[in-house]
């Protein structure tokens, strides 16, 4: 049942007011990166938090650790998580509410995406010929019911499919573009500035929270200005811009993705590592060894994570 959404009821606003959307039409900006690490820290700070796959890929569930295992392989604690999709597709279609995953993390639910999806983006364009752009409700409609349950929902969206884009922008109170400084990343910011209009035609409470740069040094400023001009041409003038960037790190971004773990993780995990001569002295062989560079890309997403927070809250008691 859609709870007046066309017409941006308190209802809607009310349930919606937390869900935040990465979206960029460039693949390789940093979503799923970004979407992962913001959830995961947001949820080790004791918030709750669900996300939400909508790439056919299901990047995330390497980056969560609970891509299914191949067929004999010992299933692990999350077996059972990843479906592929399956229960997001069924949702949509029957206009049922999400019935989120828990187990990935305390206090973190998903809604996995998959190779399921692949059937999503037909059916939304059959319905958007019968419907118009009120057809991209459809995630909103799913999310409402269970929105109450979480302190923020984080959408993370495919590159280079309008169609899923827009049932993501449907949904959201919040767009968050991960980005490079190169021009495709900027070129998939700006198709993402002409679908951003178009959905606030059915959903006039979206507003976009700011621009993540990833791998750009902190300390290049005169880039940083360059891209904020990127974003004020692209979006009529206005040009928010989260402080900070997510440093890039060849070691994280295998390390995390090959064994499931966060950067703040990986971050424990190299301080309790044991020095490298301790374990030749013990006769151990030394094993992968982590970087101390890893807290210095988890501080890069936490620094992130709590200026989201800050605009939350912010728009939480403007409502009240």
């Amino acid at each position: 049942m859609t709870l007046g959404v066309l017409d941006g009821s308190a209802a809607r606003l009310a349930a919606m007011r937390r869900v935040v959307a990465l979206v960029n039409d460039k693949g390789g900006v940093g979503k799923t990166t970004l979407a992962a690490n913001l959830a995961g820290q947001l949820a080790a700070a004791g918030y709750r938090v669900c996300t939400v796959d909508l790439n056919r890929q299901g990047n995330l569930a390497d980056d969560l650790g609970y891509r299914k295992a191949d067929p004999g392989a010992d299933p692990g604690p999350l077996a059972g998580v990843d479906d592929q999709g399956a229960g997001l597709l069924t949702s949509i279609m029957l206009g049922a509410p999400f019935t989120p995953v828990a187990g990935v993390r305390p206090n973190l639910w998903v809604i996995p995406g998959g190779v399921k999806l692949a059937d999503l983006t037909p059916l939304m364009l059959s319905r958007f010929q019968t419907y118009g752009r009120t057809a991209f409700l459809a995630l909103a409609d799913a999310l409402v019911p269970i929105a109450h349950q979480f302190d923020i929902i984080i959408i993370d969206s495919p590159p280079e499919n309008t169609t899923l884009v827009d049932l993501a922008l449907g949904a959201a109170r919040w767009v968050i573009m991960p980005t490079r400084s190169d021009s495709g990343g900027l070129i998939g910011m700006k198709l993402v500035a002409e679908r951003f209009a178009l959905a606030r035609e059915i959903n006039p409470a979206l507003g976009l929270l700011g621009v993540v740069l990833f791998g750009t040094l902190s300390s290049a400023k005169a880039i940083h200005q360059e891209v904020r001009d990127d974003v004020a041409r692209a979006f009529g003038g206005t040009s928010p811009m989260l402080e900070g960037t997510i440093r890039y790190s060849e070691r994280y971004a295998r390390e995390g993705r090959k064994h499931g773990r966060l950067a703040h993780e990986l971050e424990m995990d190299a301080a309790n590592q044991p020095a490298w001569w301790e374990a030749l002295r013990n006769g151990d062989k030394p094993g992968r060894r982590l970087p101390a560079t890893v807290a210095s890309v988890s501080a890069d997403f936490g620094g992130i994570a709590g200026q989201v927070l800050d605009v939350l809250a912010a728009d939480q008691e403007g409502a009240r």
